[in-house]
């Protein structure tokens, strides 16, 4: 989320409302870290949001757009809002989850289950710490212990534990932890696929050649993804299936690919001409590559009939670099969820070319 924290309730039979709330200032007071390549300073996807509201003006406010809701009966909290310290993230993002179970804990005396979304960097800790902290072998599997650092993952696993505990068991969990989520929202403060579309169009339309900027690690290294739908059917699975209750589980596609394997693709999704890792000298900073686009974009949106969006609402450049800069492989292991009954599953590369067929339908991208 940038600028809000969106919660999802079940209120009622097969009723979903969703609460969204102003946490910080809308996204044209934010300013966005850029990442720089070979290096880790602090987390690329961070912005400088820090609350245009007091604590308790944010708590009121959630109180007030909860408490009416008193027949919730499940709750699926995937809200984040980012800072530019883990400790801030740890502060203001426990806040938000405890202001709503604060709330909807205690006062709604039919709620069942809360669904906790959280992701990789539970195994490898914040972006600025990637690399730098020992860290489990892969595949990341769900019983190992957490990291000695800092983590506000582990902050809202903590807040989950603690209020649904008051119900001596009548509310249960999960904890879903899925990698790099390949999905459409075009929004979103970590949108990889989007990005990468906007990347290409941008070269098409400069005749440019689609060049990775990344290392070469992430490259030719396997990796895997968490198409989005599939962690939603992940979330209800656990929601209502008694044998996923009081659990947390990994959540990816089940397979496993390489980023030298999807990026020909892409190209010819885009029409353009391609270049793989080509060496150290050659990595880049996509922020720094798009830096100074506007423009182009706005000719792009014009002679296309696209949906007008800025190139900065739509684009994650500091994630994106952060991601193809990891010269570490990740990856997860699905057996914990297989043996509780969960057996859906994606094709990575066939999500990859569906969410970018998403992205072409509804006229984000060319």
């Amino acid at each position: 989320m940038r600028a809000s924290s969106t919660v999802d309730v079940t209120t009622g039979p097969r009723q979903l409302t969703t609460i969204s709330l102003p946490i910080v200032p809308p996204p044209s007071s934010a300013r966005r870290q850029q990442a720089t390549p070979g290096t880790r300073g602090s987390d690329p996807t961070k912005m400088t949001n820090d609350s245009a509201y007091t604590s308790s003006q944010v708590t009121a406010a959630v109180r007030d757009a909860l408490t009416p809701l008193t027949d919730v009966t499940h709750v699926f909290y995937a809200a984040w809002s980012s800072h530019e310290t883990e400790d801030r993230n740890r502060e203001v993002n426990a806040g938000m989850l405890r202001n709503v179970l604060s709330v909807v804990v205690p006062n709604c005396p039919a709620l069942a289950h809360v669904c906790l979304q959280t992701g990789r960097k539970h195994y490898v800790g914040p972006f600025e710490a990637i690399g730098k902290i020992p860290a489990p072998d892969p595949p990341y599997t769900e019983d190992m212990p957490r990291l000695d650092h800092p983590n506000f993952y582990y902050d809202l696993e903590d807040v989950l534990f603690d209020h649904v505990s008051g119900r001596d068991g009548a509310v249960t969990w999960s904890v879903h932890r899925p990698t790099v989520i390949f999905g459409f929202s075009p929004r979103s403060a970590m949108n990889v696929v989007g990005s990468l579309c906007v990347y290409a169009a941008i070269c098409r339309k400069e005749g440019a050649t689609l060049r990775w900027p990344g290392c070469k690690v992430a490259w030719e290294g396997f990796t895997d993804a968490s198409d989005a739908d599939l962690v939603a059917e992940h979330e209800i699975w656990a929601a209502v299936d008694p044998f996923a209750k009081n659990e947390a589980f990994n959540c990816s596609n089940g397979d496993v690919f390489k980023w030298k394997q999807l990026w020909p693709m892409l190209a010819e999704r885009f029409g353009v001409e391609w270049a793989g890792y080509e060496g150290e000298d050659s990595r880049f900073a996509l922020a720094d590559a798009m830096t100074g686009k506007e423009a182009v974009w706005t000719e792009i949106l014009q002679e296309n009939e696209l949906v007008t969006t800025e190139l900065e609402e739509i684009t994650s450049w500091g994630f994106v670099d952060a991601m193809f800069n990891i010269d570490i492989e990740h990856l997860d292991n699905m057996n914990k969820s297989k043996e509780h009954g969960f057996l859906g599953f994606r094709n990575t590369v066939n999500s990859f070319n569906a969410w970018i067929d998403k992205m072409k339908a509804s006229k984000v991208v060319p």
